[in-house]
């Protein structure tokens, strides 16, 4: 975890996993690593907001996988399911639902389905398709744990790969490239104050 800049009431936080994806964001927001993965993203973003003062809303950027054919860019995210939890089956156990999906205010984008396991073959690609447009490993997490505490939130993905096989190689050769795209969406849809 590592925090650049100083969180203040009147401007967002930008949360990303890695410094590849944030190596083009300029100074005007502050940034937030998370590392991969839910616990690391839950647990970073849970602490910072613990701290004291908290952002006038958080901005998740990233790369996502793309589970259909034909998904390219950045896409502002309306719901988010976790794909590695069987909700359905913990229910039967013990008459509770967990890990419920999460509408975001973003309404008309893709759904993104979080976990930690990177998708890179087909098989596994199809049978998330079924329920979800994108998939990562930290937007559900950081969804969840930003309405626990009280701030608004959006998830911005930006299509990195297909998620089929192959897609940890085609991840490595277009994180730079994602990365300028999600300064650029920042730029132009993120406001320094609010």
């Amino acid at each position: 975890m590592e925090l650049i800049g100083e969180i203040a009431a009147d401007r967002p936080l930008l949360v990303l996993a890695l410094k590849e994806e944030a190596q083009f964001l300029g100074a005007d927001h502050p940034v937030l690593l998370t590392g991969m993965g839910k616990v690391n993203a839950a647990t970073a973003l849970a602490t910072v907001l613990a701290r004291g003062t908290r952002p006038s809303g958080i901005v998740n950027l990233g790369t996502a996988g793309a589970l259909r054919p034909g998904l390219r860019g950045t896409h502002v995210i309306s719901s988010v399911i976790q794909h590695d939890l069987d909700s359905e089956l913990l229910a039967t156990l013990t008459g509770e639902v967990t890990g419920a999906p999460l509408d975001l205010a973003d309404l008309g984008g893709p759904v993104l389905a979080t976990g930690d396991s990177f998708i890179a073959d087909d098989a596994a690609r199809d049978r998330l398709a079924a329920r979800a447009a994108l998939v990562d490993m930290e937007g559900y997490a950081l969804a969840h744990v930003a309405q626990e505490a009280g701030v608004p939130i959006r998830l911005a993905k930006h299509v990195s790969d297909e998620a089929g096989d192959g897609a940890d190689r085609t991840w490595q050769e277009t994180l730079t490239a994602c990365a300028r795209e999600l300064a650029a969406w920042v730029a132009a849809n993120v406001p320094a104050r609010a």
